[in-house]
């Protein structure tokens, strides 16, 4: 796979600092997931360039719509059931959906590898939920609906991308297209949430930051990634993030971990290992036994 993992770990450790740059904005999340998409999704066009009209696909113009709503339902939920839980539940649901997407759409079946490695990252983040102390609220059951709503959306834009980039497409242009029509859906969202609040240099500084940093160089390296990384493993892959954020939380925010956090962040740290290594000794035991009895 190359570099491949390391590109899409660069992604999901810029992913992981948007919920600290976040705090620097007083505005209102869905105006700033709004304002950092539009951003960042016409970076990605731009970056793009001719190879832009190309690349539209009816299948990507959906993907676009995807991003969209992911965004919406995204801190929909998180706005229900706190930002921790609704993070990894979004989060941690995403490489299950997306494992599960290419096997019934594509047939790659995922690795037993990946199952383990992927099933004991989802744990190590349901670790720091709870080591985080998160107290479910009334509206809990309702965001939890919303946010696995948005791991399945986050799964289907990720496998579209992953499907246009394996037949060929360039991965800038596939970006360009499903996170340009993106920022177009929102900029709507964003005129009826209001601009004013980017008038503070501070605030400024900071959603450009979340547009040109967490979201277009981001998904730059995320694209970049699929180039050789499978889709389902990219996801796994994607779980750094809340890995980040409660690292950032850690030493910026001065806030503190429990040991049930502690364990969940190592056992994390190491599925993530697991399936960012090549799994040689699975192509090996995939190969022809013919060829294994011809070698010495």
């Amino acid at each position: 796979m190359r570099n491949g993992p390391l590109a899409v770990v660069g992604a999901s450790v810029l992913w992981g600092t948007a919920g600290t740059a976040g705090l620097l904005v007083s505005a209102d999340s869905v105006a700033l997931a709004a304002a950092r998409l539009v951003i960042g999704g016409a970076a990605l066009a731009l970056v793009a360039g001719a190879g832009l009209w190309k690349a539209v696909r009816p299948g990507l113009l959906l993907g676009a719509v995807a991003v969209a709503a992911y965004q919406l339902c995204f801190f929909a939920a998180v706005g229900r059931t706190g930002v921790a839980i609704g993070t990894v539940v979004a989060i941690g649901s995403g490489p299950v959906f997306t494992g599960l997407l290419s096997w019934v759409l594509h047939g790659r079946r995922p690795t037993r590898r990946w199952s383990a490695a992927t099933a004991a990252a989802i744990c190590g983040c349901a670790a720091l939920i709870v080591g985080g102390g998160a107290e479910a609220g009334a509206q809990v059951v309702s965001g939890i609906v919303l946010a696995l709503v948005g791991g399945l959306l986050y799964a289907f834009y990720a496998v579209t991308a992953a499907r246009a980039i394996g037949q060929g497409g360039q991965s800038n242009a596939v970006m360009g297209v499903m996170f340009g029509g993106a920022a177009l859906i929102m900029v709507p969202v964003l005129a009826v949430s209001g601009v004013a609040w980017m008038g503070e240099p501070r605030a400024l500084l900071a959603v450009l930051y979340l547009g040109l940093g967490t979201t277009a160089l981001s998904y730059f390296l995320y694209g970049r990634g699929l180039r050789t990384t499978p889709v389902a493993t990219a996801a796994t892959l994607s779980l750094a993030e809340p890995a980040v954020a409660a690292l950032l939380g850690l030493v910026v925010l001065g806030e503190r971990l429990a040991p049930v956090s502690i364990a969940g962040l190592v056992l994390l740290g190491l599925s993530l290992v697991a399936v960012a290594v090549p799994e040689r000794v699975q192509e090996r035991e995939r190969m022809p036994e013919r060829e294994l009895e011809s070698q010495p």
